[in-house]
């Protein structure tokens, strides 16, 4: 199974304005879709979707965005354009791992780490700080979500120093499910936040196996059922266990209302009961 990966970003009603302003700082960048619900877009070719789910969750910098660029001048743009608004998490600076580096919380809660790489043509990767009791858990995440998704790499696993206050835990790791690409590392020290669902993951699901699949391995060993597709793994992150279908169905207007009604009253998504409604 190869089913298509995207995050989701929870916002207080400025989902759209949130799209449109990213869309001005990024290449490659549109909007997909845009309802009073959700709004999805595409930043440099990666999709990304908006809920107007109001003010329950806020995001928060437990899973950021990480954009790498191989001009310095292109960072200081994209610095200088997300920085309205927004605040400083770690200046825009040189740090041991880049020359120029900074972490910023944007308006609408947002957070982006921008660095330098020569090697990078402007990605955007979705990038989880593991922190307070998930702290020293990021490589054992690795390894559970390669298990479960087919088609998954490894590219780096880089620990903290030998001998050193945090040894054994993971200072950095590249990894991919699904040809998504993600980022993982343990954040020492105190943090007032973990993951939550401010920023959820979705999986796009064409058949009801694959959503009994992926509901039933994600919830396993410690996870939480949630209502309408929602779940939170062992480790706290929340994902989307979506079908494929509900997209079109929900664009009907004769059939949203019934869809809406039904899958109000689901956890996991029964794909036979929203095509009956």
């Amino acid at each position: 199974m190869n089913n298509a990966i995207f995050p989701c970003l929870w916002f207080d009603g400025t989902a759209a304005q949130a799209a449109n302003f990213y869309c001005t700082i990024f290449n490659n960048s549109s909007i997909i879709d845009n309802t009073p619900m959700v709004v999805t877009w595409q930043l440099n070719g990666k999709k990304f979707m908006g809920l107007n789910g109001g003010p329950m969750f806020n995001i928060n910098p437990s899973i950021s965005f990480f954009v790498k660029c191989n001009s310095i001048t292109e960072i200081q743009t994209i610095w200088d354009a997300l920085i309205q608004g927004g605040k400083v998490l770690m200046p825009l600076d040189a740090y041991p791992w880049s020359e120029k580096y900074g972490w910023l919380q944007d308006q609408f809660g947002v957070t982006w780490q921008i660095m330098f790489d020569t090697n990078a043509n402007q990605t955007i990767t979705a990038a989880f700080l593991f922190t307070a009791n998930q702290f020293g858990k990021a490589q054992q995440a690795i390894n559970f979500y390669k298990s479960i998704f087919s088609n998954s790499t490894i590219k780096i696993l880089e620990q903290y120093p030998q001998n050193g206050p945090h040894t054994g835990k993971l200072m950095y790791g590249e990894f991919g499910l699904n040809n998504y690409e993600m980022i993982a590392m343990d954040g020492p020290g105190e943090h007032q936040y973990t993951f939550n669902e401010g920023v959820s993951l979705v999986v796009n699901c064409n058949t009801q196996d694959e959503i009994d699949y992926y509901w039933n391995i994600l919830i396993a060993d410690g996870g939480q059922a949630s209502q309408c597709g929602w779940l939170k793994d062992k480790f706290g992150v929340s994902w989307q266990i979506v079908p494929t279908i509900l997209a079109s169905l929900m664009g009907n207007a004769d059939t949203a209302p019934r869809v809406i009604q039904a899958f109000m009253k689901m956890q996991k998504f029964d794909i036979a009961t929203l095509l009956n409604a």
